[in-house]
C-alpha cells in the first residue's frame, strides 16, 4: 500500500484510535489527569461539547474563588513548555481578554515564576514597591496586592497515595476588596480551590490534545492512497476511508451502518463474514462494478487487537490492480505478438534465401528474380531491425534512459515527402498523398531522425489497420509558432474509449476487425516519447470507427534546444 516513508501501518493508527476514543470517553466523565503539557491555541473541531462544559465549569468555578476570597480578579496562568513563559489564559475574572493577552512572564522570573518553580505560595500586600512583582507586570494591571499559589497536579496509586505532584501553572487572586490585605486563610483557601482548577485544566487540555491526536489519525487514514475499510465486532463500519468510498461510490454516511447494507458484492460481504468469525481471510481478488466500469480489487485483510489482546476490530485494505491486471494481460498479448513479427520476416529472409542457393548451379533464375528475392530479404531484414530497434528503445525510455538527440535545423516538407515516396513503394494497396495548408517553413529545429522514425511509425500505423487499401492523406500546416501535422487514413478505426490508451506501451485494441493485424503495441508509445519529450510537443488520435483516424501532432518550429536536451539528460 502507499504510505510516507515511516509511516506506521493502519491496523496500528487504528489500534491508537481506538485507544484515543476510550481516553476522550474516560476524560468525559471527569477522569483526573496523570500527565502535564504545555498550553497550545488548538483548533477543536469534535467532541467541542465536552470541552465547552469544561470551559463552563471552570469559569463558574473562577467567580466561586473571587466571591470567596472577595478578590476584584483572579488569573490562571499555564506553562507553556515550548515558550517557557507562564500565561494567562481565559477563563479570567475581573479581566478583559486585551489585557489578559499582556498578562506573561518567564517561569524564570517574577513572583509568578518564583511561586510556580518553588511550589510555595505567597502573598504581597504592596505590588510597586515588592520586588518580587516588578517583571509580572502588576502595575500596568492596576494590581494592588494579592497571593499567587501554584497549579499542582498530583498522580496517586491504588492506594490514593501522592506518588508524583507536578507543577502546570500559577492561579492568582488580585485586589482584595474594602482595600483590605490577603490573610493567611485565603492563602489556603486559594491552595484549596487551585487543586480543583487545576485538575479541571490539566483534564481540559488532555482531552483536546487525544481529540487533536485522533483527528490527525483519522486524517492520516483519510489520506491512505489504498482503500482502507474498518468494521466493529458488531460487523458495523467504524472507518471508511476516501479511497475506498470512491472505489465502491459511497457517500460520507456510511458510518455506523452494517457492513451488508453498504457493500452488494457477495465476495465482499463473504470476506467480511468470515473475518468476523476468526477465521484467516488472507488476501483475494474481487471483480466489481465502479459506475459503468469493471474494476479489479486486491483484498486484504487482518484483525485489529489492543495490547491486552481484546479485539477492537477488522482492518481491510483494497487496492485497485485493474491497470496492473490489464498490463499483465498486454504483456502476454505482447510475448506472443512479438514472437509472429519476429518469426513471419525470418521465415521469409530463410525461404527466399534457401531458394536462391537451391537455384544457384542450376542458374534456374533470372538476374531479375534473384534481385526481386534479394530485395524481399533486405526488405525483412529492414523489418526485422525496426522490430528491435523498437524493442530496444522501448527498453531504453522504462530504464529511464532516453534515446539522445541530435538537433540541427532542417526542411520539414523535404522530409515528408520522402516518407511518403518510401511509403508508396512499399505498399501498392495504399495511395498516400500529402495536403498542405499554406507554405512550409523551409528550416526548423529538431532532431531529422527523430521525426522521420515519427511520420514513417504513424504512416504504418495507417497503412497497417487500413486493411482494405485506400488514401492516406499527410495534412501539414504552420498553427502560431508550431507545425502541426495529421495522418488521415480510411481504415477500421478506433473505438472512443480507447482513444486516450492508444499511446500507452503494449495497448492494442482487440476486436474483430484487427484481430489478424499483428503488431507490437510499441510503435505508437515511442512516437508519444519522441514527440513530447524529444521535441517538446504534443500528439493525439481522433476517429470515428468504421471510417477512419487521424493521428495528429505539433511541434515547434523554433526549437528550444537547451530546454529540450535538458529534459532529456
Amino acid at each position: 500500500m502507499s504510505l510516507a516513508p515511516g509511516s506506521p501501518e493502519p491496523d496500528s493508527l487504528l489500534r491508537r484510535i481506538s485507544e484515543l476514543e476510550a481516553e476522550v470517553a474516560r476524560l468525559r466523565q471527569g477522569g483526573t489527569a496523570d500527565a502535564t503539557a504545555g498550553v497550545r491555541s488548538v483548533p477543536v473541531e469534535h467532541d467541542v461539547a465536552p470541552i465547552q462544559e469544561g470551559d463552563i465549569t471552570l469559569r463558574r468555578l473562577v467567580q466561586r474563588v473571587a466571591m470567596i476570597l472577595q478578590a476584584e480578579t483572579i488569573v490562571i496562568m499555564f506553562h507553556d513548555r515550548d515558550s517557557g513563559e507562564l500565561i494567562a489564559i481565559p477563563p479570567a475574572y475581573g479581566m478583559d481578554e486585551e489585557r489578559l493577552g499582556l498578562f506573561r512572564v518567564r517561569a524564570t522570573q517574577g513572583i509568578s515564576g518564583e511561586v510556580f518553580r518553588t511550589g510555595e505560595p505567597a502573598v504581597f500586600h504592596d505590588a510597586t514597591s515588592d520586588a518580587r512583582t516588578s517583571k509580572d507586570m502588576v502595575s500596568l494591571l492596576h494590581v494592588h496586592n494579592g497571593i499567587t499559589v501554584p497549579l499542582i497536579i498530583e498522580k496517586r496509586d491504588d492506594e490514593n497515595r501522592v506518588i508524583e505532584r507536578n507543577a502546570i501553572g500559577v492561579l492568582h487572586a488580585f485586589n482584595k476588596r474594602a482595600n483590605e490585605d490577603f490573610n493567611d486563610e485565603d492563602v489556603r483557601l486559594l491552595e484549596r480551590m487551585a487543586r480543583n482548577v487545576g485538575s479541571i485544566i490539566a483534564n481540559l487540555q488532555l482531552y483536546r490534545e487525544v481529540v487533536e491526536e485522533r483527528e490527525e489519525l483519522l486524517q492520516t487514514l483519510e489520506s491512505i492512497t489504498s482503500g482502507l475499510i474498518l468494521l466493529n465486532p458488531e460487523g458495523k463500519l467504524s472507518q471508511v476511508n476516501a479511497t475506498a468510498r470512491a472505489l465502491f461510490g459511497l457517500g460520507q454516511d456510511t458510518i455506523g451502518k452494517p457492513y451488508r447494507q453498504v457493500f452488494t458484492n457477495e465476495e465482499i460481504q463473504d470476506f467480511f463474514q468470515a473475518a468476523l468469525e476468526g477465521d484467516d481471510v488472507g488476501a483475494i481478488e474481487v471483480d466489481t462494478a465502479v459506475g459503468n466500469a469493471e474494476r479489479i480489487l486486491s483484498v486484504q485483510g487482518t484483525t485489529v487487537r489492543n495490547e491486552e489482546g481484546r479485539t477492537l476490530g477488522f482492518v481491510t485494505i483494497l487496492n485497485d490492480i485493474t491497470e496492473q491486471k490489464n498490463i499483465d494481460k498486454m504483456k502476454s498479448s505482447f510475448v506472443a505478438m512479438a514472437s509472429h513479427e519476429l518469426r513471419t520476416p525470418l521465415t521469409a529472409i530463410k525461404g527466399f534465401s534457401t531458394t536462391l542457393l537451391d537455384g544457384i548451379d542450376s542458374q534456374m533464375f533470372s538476374v531479375d528474380e534473384q534481385k526481386e528475392f534479394l530485395g524481399i530479404v533486405v526488405h525483412e531484414c529492414d523489418r526485422l531491425r525496426r522490430l528491435i530497434d523498437d524493442l530496444l528503445n522501448t527498453a531504453r525510455i522504462e530504464a529511464g534512459q532516453s534515446l539522445k538527440p541530435n538537433y540541427s535545423n532542417f526542411n520539414i516538407g523535404e522530409l515528408v515527402d520522402k516518407v511518403i515516396v518510401v511509403q508508396n513503394q512499399a505498399s501498392p494497396k495504399h495511395r498516400v498523398h500529402k495536403a498542405l495548408v499554406g507554405e512550409l517553413p523551409t528550416q526548423i529545429v529538431g532532431d531529422e531522425d527523430k521525426v522521420d522514425q515519427i511520420l514513417t511509425n504513424l504512416l504504418n500505423n495507417a497503412i497497417k489497420y487500413s486493411p482494405e487499401g485506400g488514401d492516406v492523406t499527410v495534412h501539414a500546416e504552420v498553427v502560431g509558432d508550431d507545425i502541426v501535422i495529421g495522418i488521415e487514413d480510411q481504415g477500421i478505426g478506433i473505438p472512443t474509449d480507447h482513444l486516450d490508451k492508444v499511446f500507452d506501451r503494449f495497448h492494442r485494441v482487440n476486436n474483430e476487425d484487427n484481430r489478424k493485424i499483428y503488431g507490437t503495441g510499441l510503435g505508437l508509445y515511442l512516437v508519444k516519447h519522441l514527440v513530447e519529450d524529444v521535441h517538446l510537443g504534443k500528439v493525439w488520435a481522433e476517429s470515428v470507427v468504421g471510417k477512419g483516424s487521424t493521428f495528429k501532432f505539433r511541434i515547434p518550429v523554433h526549437l528550444d534546444v537547451e530546454k529540450a536536451k535538458a529534459l532529456n539528460d
